[in-house]
């Protein structure tokens, strides 16, 4: 006989996700701390590959949070349009391998970043 203490979630259309902020500041101050590197990095190929799975996770759920937002908008509206640009560069970045290079981690900060800067014009351009 088999028993879990876990318990499987079926959650297609995303809703348990949906009503759950994003953890922003610490990933807005590892993306400022990334992006003020210098050429002199000393991490090494396995830290920074580490660094960048992280940001490409959170880059992932961001990515999740402005097409969410940008279907709540009326169809063929600017702020849509622009958001749907961004989501598919954000596609096409994502599935770039993750190398263990500060330029690699750098990319996927500068991401982050776009998808952040996008998420919070949605905001304000959301209907009240």
């Amino acid at each position: 006989m088999h028993t879990s203490a876990h318990t499987v979630l079926h959650d297609p259309d995303g809703l348990i996700e949906a009503g759950l902020p994003l953890d922003r500041e610490p990933y807005e101050c590892l993306v400022k701390a990334v992006l003020a590197w210098t050429e002199q990095n000393t991490l090494t190929a396995r830290a920074l590959e580490q660094i960048a799975l992280q940001l490409t996770g959170h880059a992932r759920a961001v990515v999740s949070d402005v097409r969410r937002r940008a279907d709540q908008l009326p169809k063929d509206s600017g702020p849509e349009a622009l958001a749907d640009v961004v989501l598919r560069e954000a596609e096409g970045r994502l599935t770039v391998p993750i190398e263990g290079t500060a330029r690699c981690v750098q990319n996927r900060a500068r991401l982050v970043r776009a998808l952040y800067e996008r998420l919070d014009r949605l905001d304000a351009a959301a209907p009240v």
